[in-house]
This record gives structure tokens, sequence and C-alpha cells, in this order.
């Protein structure tokens, strides 16, 4: 039984509870309707949230909501600008690619990787012809020859790399030409000659291209703080090559474009230049991981605002794909780089010039492995090669 009002006998009538939780709907009895006195959710003697505080709770969720918006947002927007801002500072070699029809250069083989065509000039002159400090033409017919080739190959897991030296005096056919000295093809026809040559050579379709001049070589050296060279015997001038002393050299620009273009006193000549222009990359790749430049996005882009300066790549490597490509590298560890001569065949000559032969079937199987990125298993089955040992003279 109801109780009774006093005055008026009719039975007390209790007011519905009001002022519900927004986030705790109230509980409902088995004919839908809450229990008599119940608080939010069905808990007696629960007092209900004033309508101020569930507004106050609201805007504290919408604000931590935006923050952590404008955060992100803010995140992504400066890695955008710091990809555009230091990649456009990159310049872009135009034309750059064969024009022949897909169909008369190698087919590429979907997720095998990357491959990169790297050529450094030998223009001959103290003008820059590469980078933003140009003051000429990367290519003028004629005005200069590739002096160092090298095809870098990175593993689609990018946990990998295979840098081949190519020697120029590689005897090849160079189209439209005949036969002649690798380095002659971008002399008579640049990048797009040089690329097509070195594709028609190893069966392996080039992704992208980077050029520097020795001007840039030098450059780049300096801007680095120069890297340290350990020479592992004492070497004696011949001619005009330098002498060397054994023991670790700390080369600035000067000192090290000295040590990477010298060949004359070298037991192997051109062959053993490239191991040293080798040996000089992987000092500057263990001085660029060391400093954890790969790894972050700040310093990455001044890394790339510095190489912009002396070198540039093909203009189908847009800004956002130079970006991550550097980016894509910071797992790559030193020992997971391997440097080495494509397969030697012997010297030859041809008429008066003295050239360098390839091994075919040597060259083929790693031409292979390195198209279906396969490099590790090859190294595997094959050892070590011509690979770069640690003691360069």
């Amino acid at each position: 039984m109801e109780p009774e009002d006093e005055q008026s006998g009719e039975p007390e009538r209790r007011p519905a509870p009001s002022g519900l939780s927004l986030f705790e709907p109230r509980e409902q009895s088995e004919d839908g309707q809450g229990e008599p006195g119940d608080g939010p959710a069905g808990r007696p003697d629960e007092a209900p949230e004033p309508p101020s505080r569930r507004r106050r709770t609201r805007r504290v969720l919408l604000w931590t909501v935006a923050a952590l918006l404008a955060l992100v947002l803010g995140a992504g927007g400066a890695l955008w600008w710091t990809a555009e801002h230091y990649a456009s500072s990159v310049p872009r070699i135009p034309d750059a690619f064969p024009t022949v029809p897909d169909s008369a250069q190698p087919k590429p083989v979907p997720d095998s990787g990357l491959n990169l065509l790297l050529v450094g000039l030998d223009a001959r002159s103290d003008t820059p012809t590469t980078g933003t400090a140009a003051k000429a033409p990367a290519w003028q017919a004629g005005a200069a020859r590739s002096d160092t080739m090298m095809l870098l190959h990175l593993s689609e897991d990018r946990r990998s790399a295979t840098l081949v030296s190519l020697p120029r005096d590689t005897w090849v056919p160079v189209p439209g030409h005949g036969e002649a000295k690798l380095n002659a093809a971008y002399s008579w026809g640049g990048p797009a000659l040089m690329t097509e040559t070195v594709q028609n050579l190893t069966g392996i379709r080039v992704d992208h291209l980077a050029v520097i001049d020795w001007n840039g070589f030098r450059a780049l050296t300096d801007a680095v703080g120069g890297v340290d060279i350990t020479v592992p015997r004492t070497i004696e001038g011949v001619g005009e090559a330098r002498a060397w002393e054994a023991g670790t050299h700390h080369m600035d620009g000067a000192t090290a474009l000295l040590y990477v273009r010298e060949r004359y006193g070298l037991p192997g000549g051109d062959l053993d230049r490239t191991k040293r222009q080798q040996n000089f990359l992987r000092a500057l790749m263990l001085k660029v991981m060391d400093s954890g430049t790969l790894g972050s996005p700040a310093r990455l882009g001044g890394l790339l605002g510095t190489v912009g300066e002396v070198v540039s790549v093909d203009d189908r490597l847009s800004n956002t794909d130079l970006f991550q490509l550097a980016w894509s590298l910071r797992s790559l560890r030193p020992d997971g780089v391997r440097f080495l001569n494509a397969p030697f065949g012997g010297f030859a000559t041809r008429g008066e010039q003295s050239v360098v032969l390839l091994a075919d079937r040597p060259a083929e199987r790693l031409w292979e492995a390195i198209r279906n990125d396969r490099t590790e298993q090859y190294f595997q089955e094959r050892g070590a090669g011509d690979t770069l040992g640690a003691d360069v003279d």
C-alpha cells in the first residue's frame, strides 16, 4: 500500500528521477521501468550527476581529442614540410632514361628491391656541373666522361644492399656506337645512353640515377667533416701518384679526392682504384650511420640538403620518393652492405686501348641475383667473391 497524503487522502506520488548520467543509462526492470527510488543506472540512494558537471566532462573530452589531433596532424605536417623543403633542393636531371621502347629494355621484376646507377663525372674542369652549385650542365656532348660507375641494389626489405663497381675501362657494346669503353657512353649520350648501356650489359632495369662530379665529391666530404681512412701498409709514390704512410688518415675533400682518383701507384690499377672508391663510401656510410642521421627525420632532412648541394638525380624521383627512400634505409646496418667489383675476366687490348673484360658466366649469375633480389642467397652459395675486404691499399 502506498502512504496517503494527510491533507487529501490521495496516495503520495514520488517525483521521477532526473539527471541520468550521459555515460551510464538507467537500469531497467523486467517491465521496462526503473525501480522506484533508484538513482542513475538503477543504483539505489546514488545522487544524479549535475548537468553542469556533465557539460564540463564533455568539454574536457572534446579538448583532449582536439589536442591529440593537433599533435598528430602537426607532426605529419612538419614531416611533409621537411620532405618537401630539403628534397626539393636536390636538382633533377631531365631525360635521364633510355628513349627506346619498354619492350627493348629489361623487364622490371615486381617486389625485387630498387636499383640505382651512381655515376661520378670527370669534367676536367673546376666548374661544378652537379648539385645546386652547378654552373654548367651535367652533360654536354664530349665534355665529360663518367669516371666512376656503380650499380647499387637495395633489397625489398631495405635490410641489405649490394654495391657493384663497373670499371670505367670495361669493354662493352654502346648502342649506336659499336664497342667501346664503358665510360665513353656518358660522353656520347649523357645519362640516357649510360643507363641504356648498363641495362644492356647487366639485364637489370635501372630505377633511378644519381650523378656527382669531382667538385661535388670534394665539397660533400668537407660538408660531413671529412672521413677517416686506414691505409694498411705504406705505399710509395710512383710518378705523380702520392705516397701514403701506413695508418689512419683523416681526409678532407682535397685529400680524399687524391685517394679515390689514384690508380697508377696501385698494383691492380683501375680495379684497385674502384676498391678505394668503395672504401671511401664505406667510411662515409659508417659516419652517417653512427651519427643516427638515418633514424631522425630532422637530421635526415639536413643530410638531403647537403647532398642536394652537390648531387643531381633523375626527375622521376619526386620529393616524397626521395625522402621516403632515405628514410627506408634507417634499418640498414653496416654488416648488411656488400661492396664488390663486377666479376673480372682479364685485361686485354682493343686496337691501341687497354681494356677490362668481364667474366661472362660469373657476371651473369651476379646480375641474375640482383634482378631477382636474391643477393643474400648468391653470397651464401658462392662465397665472398671479389667483395671489399678490411684492408684496402
